[in-house]
């Protein structure tokens, strides 16, 4: 089951008794997920979700906290649809309602943010708004370089209310507008994962966390791999310049060479591919690192000091640009 779907199901199944938080949950569900409609003179409701279980949370909610009923409405897949969504209307009492839940004001006037009372709420409050609004329009993409919780919202006002109830429960979310749309996004891991237990979906976190980390430990192992690959063949390149380096510098020197620099000179070309600390461990008597480095550096310059004297070219003539840059 997607991340989103296995959200949505755990929330729409959890246990809420506190009146104020199912209040609070119905009025973020019906501001994110649905619009008033003026019909022949009467006000109606229209909430269109995503899944079965959290319309049927919705009107049970409905009739049980403020005693109207509903009608719902399935909307089959076609065209741009990819599934079902799920229109819960409110006909009747549309009106009643939506003043109860805080979608009109006493005037009658749409209220663009949250109501009142849920954005003066507790605690409780704040998470049972935010985990209506998720039922509604809300999404939780993979752990991953781009994971995000994210809700889509109807305007600007809601999107920053949304983000204050947020910042009540400690957690940092940003609106932003994409395309025209208002959304409130959560990219930290820990700040979702926050959430996700904040609002009820306490199996649903544990699932997240084990992606999350085991994609972070896929990440840190690519990345020492990486790291590894590029440093071999930084190394081997390396070795290889060294190589034609000594070649050239016997070619220029000759049989005039120090016994000790002709034998770290042999030593790498006999080798090619082995770190300077392999070649002291078979040097005889063995040499430090730092000791073979120095002989081969000493030689290298040698050379280089008597082509610049005879006008001929120096170690460095026949290496590529690539090997040169090391």
């Amino acid at each position: 089951m997607a991340l989103t779907a296995q959200v949505k199901d755990e929330l729409a199944r959890l246990r809420v008794d506190k009146t104020s938080c199912r209040k609070a949950e119905v009025s973020a569900m019906l501001r994110f997920s649905g619009g008033l409609h003026l019909i022949s003179g009467r006000v109606v409701i229209e909430a269109e979700l995503d899944t079965a279980i959290a319309a049927r949370r919705l009107r049970e909610t409905i009739a049980d906290v403020y005693g109207h009923s509903s009608e719902l409405i399935v909307v089959s897949a076609g065209g741009l649809r990819k599934g079902s969504r799920y229109v819960v209307r409110v006909v009747r009492d549309g009106e009643s309602l939506a003043r109860q839940t805080g979608l009109l004001d006493q005037r009658g006037r749409p209220v663009r943010g949250l109501p009142p009372q849920v954005v003066s709420g507790g605690l409780e409050e704040a998470e049972a708004a935010w985990r209506g609004a998720f039922l509604a329009h809300g999404s939780l993409t993979e752990p991953g370089r781009s994971s995000a919780l994210e809700v889509t919202c109807p305007g600007p006002e809601a999107a920053l209310a949304l983000v204050g109830a947020a910042r009540r429960l400690g957690i940092s979310a940003k609106s932003r507008e994409v395309r025209g749309i208002d959304r409130v996004v959560i990219r930290d891991g820990d700040a979702i994962s926050a959430l996700l237990v904040r609002i009820g979906a306490h199996e649903a976190v544990l699932v997240w966390e084990e992606r999350r980390t085991r994609r972070e430990v896929r990440g840190t192992a690519n990345r020492l791999a990486n790291f590894d690959d590029a440093n071999l063949r930084r190394s081997a390149r390396a070795a290889v310049a060294a190589g034609a380096r000594v070649e050239r510098a016997f070619e220029i020197l000759g049989a005039d060479l120090p016994d000790h620099l002709r034998e770290a000179g042999e030593l790498r070309l006999a080798h090619k591919q082995a770190s300077l600390e392999e070649l002291g461990q078979l040097a005889d008597p063995p040499l430090t690192k730092d000791a073979v480095a120095g002989r081969i550096r000493r030689l290298l310059s040698t050379a280089d000091k008597r082509a610049a004297e005879l006008g001929i070219p120096d170690t460095e003539a026949g290496l590529s640009p690539e090997l040169l840059d090391l």
